[in-house]
């Protein structure tokens, strides 16, 4: 067990290597001079000295990595050029709302992708069965801001049930908190929800036509009994691993359902770095992403042996 888990964290630091490496060529590399692009097309050439020097670009390139991987291993991510301020403290002002729209779609997506694939996999083949999979398939094909918007309208504009755009902190009040995020969190957890449910299905099925389900079935378990307690455990793995797969998909969702709602969270601080070309909050945020996304892989290889005992590393 602590030799795996020496790999798996050897394995993840190589990981983060290889993503600092693209991260820090990706402006380094871009045609033209990163300054100049940074600075604009009509910038005077005093801007784009200051920018240069800022930057260290006038250094060789294996020095500039060296210096600046040594400044983000010390919790520097640079400073921002269009305000000025450290990126880290822009990313930790905006943290909040991304923490909050985050954690409660992988909670409601996580309970209603398991609900809906268990639900399909003991209805197999029924009408629920199909209901449930063309739900699946229109969720995670409709783009993220398509639903937004459509839940706004209908939520929003035509029914004044919950808040258009914007979001509250949890100090202002724990019901407008919540009702702010409320089309948030769903709109970004459709897609998540499909996902989940088609492997919970698939998976469900697989173990559903083990014999000790049959077994349990001759001996009289009841309908919860075999689901709950001996088919969703023992499928609970693949479960687990689409969960945490599938943050690379939050992430991504997050940019965008931010900038519909209206949110000032990191995904609108990401796309106001892009109109502004701002690279070095773009740098410091896609390494933070990275960072975390390779984190809960980490913890999700690690905590299957809770839910199977069964493996052994």
């Amino acid at each position: 067990m602590v030799a795996y888990i020496i790999r798996r964290f050897v394995s993840a630091i190589t990981v983060m290597v290889m993503v600092g490496v693209f991260i820090f060529l990706l402006l380094r590399l871009s045609p033209g001079d990163p300054a100049a692009v940074i600075a604009g097309d009509s910038a005077p050439p005093e801007l784009i000295a200051g920018i240069r020097q800022q930057l260290g670009l006038g250094d060789p390139l294996p020095i500039q990595f060296v210096l600046w991987a040594k400044s983000i291993l010390s919790g520097n991510f640079g400073t921002s050029i269009f305000t000025g301020r450290p990126v880290l403290q822009l990313v930790l002002q905006r943290l909040e709302p991304t923490i909050s729209l985050s954690v409660l779609t992988i909670i409601f997506s996580s309970a209603t992708g398991i609900a809906f694939g268990t639900l399909a996999a003991w209805r197999a083949g029924a009408l629920v069965d199909r209901a449930l999979s063309a739900f699946a398939a229109l969720a995670f094909s409709v783009p993220v801001f398509v639903v937004g918007y459509l839940l706004i309208y209908c939520f929003a504009i035509s029914k004044h049930w919950l808040p258009v755009q914007g979001y509250e902190p949890v100090e202002h009040g724990l019901a407008t908190w919540f009702a702010h995020l409320i089309l948030p969190t769903v709109t970004l957890g459709l897609g998540y929800i499909a996902l989940i449910a088609r492997i919970t299905r698939a998976s469900m099925l697989e173990v559903l036509a083990e014999d000790y389900m049959r077994t349990a079935a001759a001996k009289g378990a009841s309908s919860f009994s075999m689901l709950f307690h001996h088919a969703l455990k023992n499928a609970g793995v693949p479960i687990l691993t689409v969960i945490g797969l599938g943050f690379a998909y939050l992430i991504s969702g997050v940019v965008i359902t931010e900038t519909v709602f209206n949110i000032p969270g990191v995904g609108r601080l990401t796309v106001d770095a892009i109109n502004n070309r701002d690279y070095p909050v773009i740098q410091g945020v896609l390494i933070l992403a990275s960072g975390l996304y390779v984190m809960i892989n980490l913890v999700v290889d690690l905590s299957y042996t809770l839910i199977d005992p069964r493996i052994r590393y």
